[in-house]
């Protein structure tokens, strides 16, 4: 399937249906993170997956380092350990803040990889249509 870029992201495939009738999708954005479902609502289960740079440098224990609000100033923030699944580093958690979503990865030997220093950051939906 051909990748479209739209709005800084990579658009890969589509996931499958769910139970109500929406599409979920996994997107790629920079940098081997792939993230679902996409758009991100507010109350629904991430999955966040990672094959970036410390991933390859072979980390034994890898952790997404995420928070909510303006990329500046985060808050709620938290260190999930992520599990190892058939080569990939992956972490779900439910998106609990109704503002952005910014996160980065760091292994168990306090390596960081922040995307070049601009981390990773996706608006979060309220699930409500105006």
């Amino acid at each position: 399937m051909p990748q479209r870029k739209c709005c800084g992201v990579t658009r890969t495939r589509t996931a499958s249906q769910r139970t109500d009738g929406r599409k979920r999708r996994e997107v790629e954005v920079e940098g081997g993170i792939t993230v679902s479902p996409v758009p991100l609502t507010m109350g629904e289960r991430v999955t966040v997956k990672y094959q970036g740079l410390l991933a390859q440098s072979g980390a034994e224990q890898l952790y997404l380092h995420k928070g909510y609000g303006p990329g500046h100033s985060w808050s709620s923030i938290e260190d999930l350990p992520m599990q190892k699944n058939n080569g990939v580093w992956e972490v779900q958690f439910v998106a609990d803040n109704a503002s952005r979503l910014n996160f980065c990865f760091k292994d168990n030997a306090e390596n960081w990889d922040n995307n070049n220093g601009r981390n990773w950051s996706l608006e979060i939906h309220s699930g409500e249509i105006p």
